[in-house]
């Protein structure tokens, strides 16, 4: 006697926690992917590479794309499939503009909830980040720079704006390795990151909220410089 195949919410308890598990895995993977540069803008996402990659099931790697197509990271084309979101110039300038506004505003809430535990830890990852620029290890920094905010979103305990500056700040991640590599800016930045932590420590939230708008102006600065000598080339 023929039986009908199981609809995926129809499937037993344990086989729908694991197709849950490997598409949360799957987006988790994938999205790490994109973010650290390992796929390129506009490189095609291919399914089947994919789950061979990640050691997933296709389903889930469908599942994975749908939910960073939501996100503004992956671009899904009908009939052509998917692809890594190229950032214009434009919008990665805007994205940075946004983030003046919101990481401002989490650093004003940091100052006010910031402990001495706190103010260690970001000593520390600023003493990191030190060592990586005496070394000549820009991408090194991005990456300590990357946990050095987190960290501040983290004190703040502003869910909402922590959530959409993550999002932003994970589409315009290519810019911002741009902007690093740019001569002379990991010193200057290093000086901005140092100015940041001693106004959080002082619990000021006023100077703890213009040190942040000090430090992402000139990001925005820096970008736009940037984009300026691609376009000159």
């Amino acid at each position: 006697m023929a039986t009908t195949p199981l609809a995926v919410n129809e499937l037993p308890a344990p086989a729908a926690e694991r197709e849950a598990r490997g598409g949360a895995t799957a987006y988790l993977k994938l999205r790490e992917a994109i973010v650290d540069g390992r796929f390129q803008p506009n490189e095609r996402l291919v399914e089947a590479d994919l789950a061979r990659t990640f050691g997933v099931g296709r389903t889930a790697i469908r599942a994975a794309l749908v939910r960073l197509d939501q996100e503004g990271l992956v671009e899904r084309q009908p009939n052509r499939g998917a692809r890594v979101r190229l950032v214009s110039d434009r919008e990665a300038l805007e994205i940075e503009e946004v983030r003046v506004a919101l990481e401002q505003m989490l650093a004003r809430h940091a100052a006010t909830r910031i402990t001495g535990a706190d103010v260690e830890n970001l000593r520390q990852i600023l003493d990191e980040m030190t060592a990586r620029v005496e070394a000549g290890d820009p991408l090194g920094y991005s990456e300590l720079n990357a946990r050095f905010h987190e960290v501040i979103w983290a004190i703040a305990d502003q869910a909402v704006a922590s959530t959409l500056v993550a999002n932003l700040k994970s589409q315009s991640i290519r810019f911002q390795y741009r902007t690093i590599l740019q001569p002379g800016r990991p010193d200057r930045s290093l000086r901005e990151h140092a100015e940041i932590v001693e106004a959080l420590a002082s619990r000021n939230p006023d100077r703890s909220e213009a040190a942040m708008r000090e430090h992402l102006s000139r990001v925005v600065e820096t970008l736009e410089q940037a984009i300026a000598r691609h376009h000159n080339r």
